[in-house]
């Protein structure tokens, strides 16, 4: 015989009355989840979660008295195993990486769906990171233009070539490779400078340094 897992529970912190009374009406119906708690400030959603040890914790990121990602980093500096994911309309580049570091869970925005939620709010508790699809986009784009590029030996010889205004054929016949290999070579370098032709792939290779201007 099969048990029923007891409902995860959660609190809710968001500083504005009526989103709060929609998050309840909106999962107060799902079995699986028991809302035992609501908190119009961060200081009132700490409290809670130490006093009620939720499983998840709900939080909006902009809130009176203590913010959401103060309220994240005192829960989870806390002694209580509470998991807590963000839920704003905040989305900014800077607004996620606060959310992230202060050791959110997820970061979710306000137009997620009923079921998105309810399937966040669970993974959450299982430990797993959840994350909005604009939110990891933004966070993978953000990456990307961080992460530093480099270029193979070869890969330069051809840039460099390129900036010589040498056609394919030409930069072969210097390099002593096949003009295949060369396309082949140009395609990586595209992909790795994020650029669609060669003029653009020069002009992006001399403002980052990876061509020495001549």
């Amino acid at each position: 015989m099969t048990t029923t897992p007891a409902p995860l529970r959660v609190i809710l912190a968001d500083d504005h009355t009526v989103m709060r009374a929609g998050l309840v009406a909106l999962l107060g119906s799902e079995e699986s989840l028991d809302i035992v708690g609501e908190a119009s400030n961060g200081r009132e959603a700490v409290d809670l979660v130490e006093r009620l040890r939720p499983d998840v914790a709900l939080l909006d990121l902009r809130m009176p008295v203590l913010d959401g990602v103060g309220a994240t980093t005192e829960i989870v500096a806390g002694a209580a195993p509470t998991r807590v994911l963000i839920l704003t309309t905040y989305d900014t580049d800077a607004d996620i990486e606060r959310g992230v570091e202060a050791g959110a869970t997820g970061y979710l925005l306000k137009d997620a769906t009923r079921e998105q939620l309810v399937e966040a709010i669970h993974a959450a508790s299982r430990g797993e990171t959840v994350l909005a699809p604009r939110v990891a986009q933004r966070l993978v784009a953000k990456m990307r233009r961080s992460a530093p590029v480099t270029l193979t030996a070869r890969e330069s010889d051809v840039l460099e070539a390129v900036a010589d205004g040498l056609s394919n054929a030409e930069i072969g016949r210097r390099l002593f490779i096949g003009e295949a290999t060369v396309k082949t070579h140009l395609l990586r370098i595209f992909a790795k400078l994020d650029v669609n032709d060669r003029t653009r792939a020069v002009v992006v290779a001399l403002d980052t340094g990876l061509l020495k201007r001549r």
